[in-house]
């Protein structure tokens, strides 16, 4: 085999495994999925949105984390001033979250850039061979599944809420439905113009009649903001596992620290004795999330990168905690993730994001804002607290397990919060559980939130029993987006893509 893709839509599997059967790279497959991602997920990922890229390359036997993710905007307008956005309700089957949209509530887009690097740095196929599966999508439109029909009317009152919006996902008066099929004709020129090298939201020359035009709108972005943005390039956060080094993101990003301090408090208990459905693992389970939720505030110091073994994380998560000085934003809502594995060893994981989505298009682009500045319940400081040009810190988690070296297992996951309980749990029933990606991924999760111990479907009674006796529960009857999308692969090129966000796994002959 070539290569192998798991992801969250058939069409971004596809980009990537028509990659791997044209020569091209773990990286290659990963850049031309992030671009079909943004058409055929766009409840989930946007250009106007941003992410991180995790690659273990193997010959030079390096490891370098693409950080892509939004910044703070504000550069240059000293004003001070808190904008209002407007809040919608999100009606999930087992609970509502507030979100605030508008374009107020963009940050700084980072994902056009990140992907366009990474495609400079590692890539061996040209642009337009990468551009070439998401262009076809959107001139051939991208029919609706089932799975996507729900996430689009979840976030209706978000997507449906400006005129170009309507025009993409209404016919006839009526949302789009399952079976019927997205254009984006604004989005279409904007990637024509990318494979020909004309398009750009980050040049003055380009972006100064959109920031005036999106000014007046009440959007912070400023063409300081666009200049200034760059691609940044950290050490993994490293770590030993049991008899695997797991490499993930770094700070000024928490979720990396969070999923790290969880199998540091789990390194010397040992787990495969027990059942992962007995009620003592399941309880073990969210006391370690109760530990991980101290990671909330995190110190964002400038982005300095880290990498650490198991002995050296202790302090530092100690030092972490002590020595926080001020606010960060903790971002991520509507996210998608994709790991990608070649026959070199090479290895991709990339988890990117446009929040719930602002509602809002860079004009004449297609392009939808991220809504990253407006979600409170992820704002310990409150909104705007954090000064101009900052990065945002993110609950992502693209994360790689190698064993003797090697890339081993790729994975990553979308879903806020629940993101890194999510890869948490896979991680241990693939390391501590001996699971296959298949069962270590469709295995029924939990996920501590606001004092409430959500259970999926699956768990058995007897433990559901045990857990009510200590935890408030809070019992969906289906698996659901909410609990998160793990999409994994392996050196063996065997994978998994998560069913709760429409995974799909796929190979490319040799």
């Amino acid at each position: 085999m070539k290569g192998a893709v798991a992801s969250g839509h058939p069409l971004t599997a596809r980009a990537a495994a028509d990659m791997f059967s044209l020569g091209g790279n773990a990286f290659d497959a990963a850049v031309a999925a992030g671009f079909a991602s943004v058409v055929a997920e766009p409840t989930l990922t946007s250009l106007g949105g941003g992410g991180f890229l995790l690659a273990h390359i193997a010959e030079q036997n390096e490891d370098i984390l693409f950080d892509f993710f939004v910044n703070t905007p504000g550069l240059g307008t000293g004003t001070g001033e808190k904008p209002a956005m407007t809040p919608v309700d999100i009606h999930f089957p087992e609970c509502t979250q507030v979100f605030h949209t508008g374009f107020p509530s963009a940050a700084v887009p980072g994902m056009l850039k990140g992907l366009l690097h990474v495609h400079k740095r590692l890539c061996t196929l040209p642009l337009k061979t990468v551009l070439a599966p998401a262009l076809s999508c959107l001139r051939e439109g991208v029919e609706v599944t089932g799975l996507q029909e729900y996430f689009l009317h979840l976030l209706e009152p978000i997507f449906g809420s400006t005129d170009y919006g309507r025009s993409i996902y209404t016919t006839g008066g009526e949302y789009i439905k399952q079976g019927g099929r997205l254009f984006n004709p604004l989005l279409k020129k904007f990637f024509e113009g990318i494979a020909e090298g004309r398009s750009d939201i980050y040049n003055a020359g380009t972006a100064r009649n959109f920031i005036e035009e999106m000014k007046t709108q009440g959007c912070l972005i400023t063409l300081s903001d666009l200049e200034a943005y760059e691609v940044t390039e950290r050490k993994p956060l490293r770590l030993a596992y049991r008899d695997r080094e797991i490499l993930t993101n770094p700070p000024p990003s928490s979720g990396g620290m969070m999923l790290a301090l969880g199998l540091k408090l789990l390194e010397n208990i040992s787990l495969s004795p027990v059942s992962r459905e007995s009620g003592e693992f399941l309880i073990t389970l969210i006391e370690l999330m109760k530990r991980m939720q101290d990671f909330k505030e995190v110190k964002n110091s400038g982005g300095t990168a880290c990498s650490l073994n198991s002995a050296e994380l202790s302090p530092l998560i100690e030092s972490f905690i002590s020595n926080i000085s001020g606010k960060t934003f903790i971002a991520g809502r509507g996210t998608t993730h994709i790991s990608t594995v070649d026959e070199k060893g090479n290895a991709a994981s990339m988890t990117t994001s446009n929040g719930s989505g602002s509602g809002c298009f860079i004009p004449g682009t297609g392009i939808m804002l991220n809504n990253m500045m407006g979600e409170d319940d992820l704002h310990p400081g409150g909104f705007f607290s954090s000064p101009a040009g900052r990065r945002v810190s993110s609950m992502m988690v693209p994360t790689i397990i190698l064993r003797h070296g090697r890339a081993d297992v790729v994975m990553g996951s979308g879903g806020s919060k629940r993101i890194k309980t999510a890869v948490l749990q896979v991680l241990l029933n693939i390391i501590d559980f001996n699971c296959s990606l298949k069962k270590a991924v469709e295995a029924p999760r939990i996920h501590l939130e606001d004092g409430t111990v959500h259970t999926e479907p699956g768990v058995p009674a007897d433990a559901v029993e045990k857990l009510a006796a200590h935890y408030r529960l809070n019992r969906w009857n289906t698996k659901n987006m909410y609990f998160g999308g793990v999409h994994c692969v392996s050196s063996e090129m065997h994978g998994w893509g998560d069913s709760r966000r429409g995974g799909v796994f796929l190979t490319a002959g040799g």
